[in-house]
C-alpha cells in the first residue's frame, strides 16, 4: 500500500481581512494556564488498536465488551469491499443470497457504510442512500448532472437532499448498479468513500470562501487537503477507518461562522500568533441520542502547514484510546473527559511531528461581535463586477430535474460551479452582474428556488424523516414545510427565526442549535391513543455566543404543534398575530 503524503500550503490571509484589522485583534483575553491532568493510569495509554497487512484493527486484549458494530469490524474489514473490490462480487449477488449468510447480510447493512452506501432496509429494501463527500460543500455542474442521471433511472425513489454538512445525498440506488456509479463518480472527481459509520465526515468551510469580501481565510484549500488526506486522494485511507465512531472536521473562514465549529470533534479557528497565520483548535462537539456538547479550546494553536499533522495526531489519539462498548458512550468527548483536556492535549502533542504542539494564541481573527449575515439572495463578491446568488432549497429535497437546472443555471450564469451549505441551501456564485436581472427571472427561481423565501422558510432545516430512514421516528420533510405554512398563515415575524426538525435523537437536523427544534418522538394525543410527536426544544444559538437548545415541551403531538409555535413565536421571538396587525392597519 502506498504510503500518504499531503503537503499543506502556507496560505495568506485573504485580503479583506486587513479592513477588519483594528477590530479583530488579540479579541480574545490571553490563554488560561493549562489545567491540571486527570490522574490516569499508564496502562491506560496503551493503544487499543495495531496494524496488520495494512488495516488497523482491534487488539484482541480490549475485545470484552465490546459493541455489535466493532465485532462486525473484526469478523470482516470494511475497507477491503473497496480497495480489494469486493463490491464488484457483492453487487452480482441478488438479495435474497446475500440475505442468507451473515457476512454479506452484515456487509449490505453495516460495511458497505464504509463506501457511503446505507442500505433502506425498514423503508425501501434493496435501495441505498449514497452518501459523497464534497469537501466545502463546492461542487461543479458535470457533477450536478452526473448524480442527477443516476437518481433519474430510478423514477419515484430517486432523488437527493442537500446535508446539514454541505454534502449531497442521493436515494434509490441499487446494489447492481454500485460498482458503475462508483467509476463514474471518479470520472467527474467525486467520491461516496468513507462517508459513514465510524469515518471522519464531510470537511465544512465557509459556503462564500474566495468569493466573500469579508471572510478572514479561504477555506477550500484546507478543507480538501482534509479530504484528501482522510480518503487518501479517493484510493483509500485505512490508517483514520476505524475510528470507535464518526468524526466531524470544519474550517473556520468566516467571521459569521457559517461552519458551525461549536458541533464538530475538531473546529480550526482562524487566529495569528507572533506575525504568523494559523489556527486555534476547539475539539469534542457532538449530537447523540443520550448527549450533547458544545466542542471546548484545547488550548493549542497550529500553524497553516500543520492543520494535516495535526488533524492526523487528533484522529490517532482518538483512534488508538477511544473506547468501543457502548455506542452513546464512544465519541471523542467521552475520552476527553476521561484523560481531562490536558491529558487528551498530551496524547495529541505526542502524535505530532517533533512531539510538540503550541499553547493556543490570544490573537483569535474571529470578531465575536459580527452580525451573522443571510447569503440568501443577490450579494457583491470580493472580486468587482460579480455577485453571488442564494437560493432557498425547500428542506434541502431536489430531484434530477431540479439539478439538470441548477447545472444549467450554474453554467449560463456563473462559473459553472454550486455551492451546498449546512442550512440545506445552494448558492450559485461568480455571476456577472449585468445577468442579475436575467437569473432572477427564471422559472426554477421562481417557481421553486427562491432567492427570496418567507422568512421563516430561511433558516427550515429537516432531517430524512421516516420516508426513507429506518431509524426515525416520524415524518419531517413534508411535516416541516407545512406546519411551518400554517404558522406562517397565523403569525407576522420581522426576523429569521431558525426551526429544525429531525426524526429521532439521533438528531441528524441539529434540533439542539435551532431557536426552535423538533425531535421526533411517539406522544400521545386527547384520546390516549399512541401518535407522532416531538419534543420541542428551544434557545439555540450559533455564531459566537453559540449555545445548545434545551427542552421546552415534551412529547407534543404533531396535529398539536402549529399552535405551540405560534405560542413561542410571540412569547419569544416578537411575532405578531395576524389577525392584530390587519386590525391595526
Amino acid at each position: 500500500m502506498s504510503s500518504l503524503s499531503v503537503r499543506c500550503l502556507s496560505l495568506p490571509l485573504s485580503s479583506s481581512s486587513s479592513n477588519h484589522k483594528t477590530r479583530l485583534q488579540a479579541t480574545t483575553p490571553a490563554a488560561a494556564p493549562p489545567a491540571a491532568p486527570v490522574e490516569v493510569d499508564a496502562s491506560r495509554l496503551e493503544p487499543r488498536v495495531e496494524e496488520k497487512d495494512g488495516f488497523w484493527v482491534l487488539k484482541e486484549k480490549f475485545r470484552q465488551g465490546i459493541n455489535p458494530q466493532e465485532k462486525v469490524k473484526i469478523e470482516k474489514e470494511p475497507m477491503k469491499l473497496f480497495m480489494e473490490n469486493g463490491i464488484e462480487d457483492l453487487a452480482k449477488m441478488s438479495m435474497e443470497e446475500i440475505d442468507k449468510v451473515k457476512s454479506t447480510k452484515d456487509d449490505i447493512d453495516v460495511r458497505l457504510k464504509w463506501l457511503g452506501l446505507f442500505h433502506r432496509r425498514k423503508h425501501q429494501y434493496g435501495r441505498f442512500m449514497m452518501r459523497l463527500k464534497l469537501p466545502n460543500g463546492v461542487t461543479t455542474s458535470a457533477q450536478t448532472r452526473y448524480l442527477a442521471s443516476v437518481i433519474r433511472k430510478y423514477g419515484k425513489d430517486g432523488c437527493a437532499d442537500v446535508t446539514t454538512r454541505q454534502n449531497w445525498q442521493i436515494r434509490g440506488v441499487v446494489l447492481p448498479d454500485v460498482p458503475d456509479i462508483l467509476k463514474g463518480l471518479a470520472e467527474v472527481g467525486l467520491t461516496s468513500l468513507q462517508s459513514g459509520m465510524d469515518n471522519v465526515r464531510n470537511p465544512v468551510g465557509n459556503p462564500l470562501a474566495g468569493v466573500d469580501p469579508d471572510e478572514i481565510v479561504d477555506t477550500r484549500p484546507y478543507t480538501n487537503l482534509l479530504s484528501q488526506y482522510i480518503t487518501a486522494n479517493f484510493r483509500g485511507n485505512p490508517t483514520v477507518t476505524n475510528l470507535p465512531r464518526k468524526w466531524n472536521v470544519c474550517v473556520v473562514g468566516t467571521h459569521d461562522l457559517f461552519e458551525h465549529p461549536h458541533i464538530n470533534d475538531l473546529a480550526y479557528m482562524p487566529a495569528t500568533k507572533d506575525g504568523r497565520f494559523g489556527f486555534n483548535l476547539l475539539v469534542g462537539g457532538f449530537f447523540s441520542p443520550k448527549r450533547c456538547e458544545e466542542a471546548i479550546p484545547l488550548d493549542a494553536w497550529v500553524s497553516a502547514d500543520d492543520v494535516i499533522p495535526v488533524c492526523k495526531a487528533v484522529l490517532e489519539a482518538y483512534r488508538d484510546l477511544g473506547t468501543r462498548g457502548n455506542r452513546q458512550k464512544t465519541r471523542m468527548m467521552w475520552l476527553i473527559d476521561e484523560l481531562g483536556v490536558e491529558g487528551f492535549r498530551s496524547e495529541v502533542e505526542k502524535r505530532m511531528p517533533g512531539q510538540t504542539l503550541e499553547r493556543a494564541s490570544s490573537e483569535d481573527l474571529v470578531d465575536k461581535q459580527w452580525e451573522r449575515r443571510d447569503y440568501l439572495g443577490v450579494h457583491p463578491q470580493k472580486q468587482e463586477g460579480l455577485s453571488y446568488v442564494g437560493l432557498h432549497i425547500p428542506v434541502g429535497r431536489v430531484q434530477a430535474d431540479d439539478m439538470d437546472e441548477l447545472a444549467r443555471l450554474a453554467d449560463e450564469y456563473g462559473s459553472g460551479e454550486l455551492r451546498l451549505t449546512v442550512e440545506q441551501n445552494i448558492i450559485i456564485p461568480n455571476i456577472e452582474n449585468a445577468k442579475i436581472d436575467s437569473l432572477l427571472k427564471e422559472p426554477l427561481l421562481n417557481d421553486r428556488f427562491s432567492p427570496e423565501p418567507p422568512i421563516l422558510m430561511k433558516g427550515l432545516v429537516a432531517c430524512t424523516g421516516n420516508q426513507f430512514c429506518g431509524q426515525a421516528i416520524i415524518e419531517t420533510k413534508a411535516r416541516a414545510l407545512k406546519v411551518t405554512e400554517e404558522v406562517q398563515r397565523q403569525v407576522s415575524v420581522t426576523r429569521p427565526v431558525r426551526m429544525h426538525w429531525t426524526g429521532c435523537p439521533n438528531t441528524c437536523g441539529q434540533v439542539q442549535v435551532a431557536d426552535i427544534g423538533f425531535m421526533g418522538c411517539m406522544a400521545r394525543d386527547e384520546n390516549g391513543k399512541i401518535c407522532e410527536g416531538a419534543d420541542v426544544f428551544l434557545g439555540g444559538r450559533i455564531g459566537s455566543d453559540s449555545h445548545l437548545g434545551e427542552l421546552h415541551k415534551k412529547a407534543v403531538p404533531c396535529k398539536d404543534l402549529v399552535p405551540v409555535v405560534v405560542d413561542l413565536l410571540i412569547n419569544h421571538f416578537g411575532a405578531v398575530p395576524r389577525e392584530r396587525e390587519e386590525g391595526e392597519e
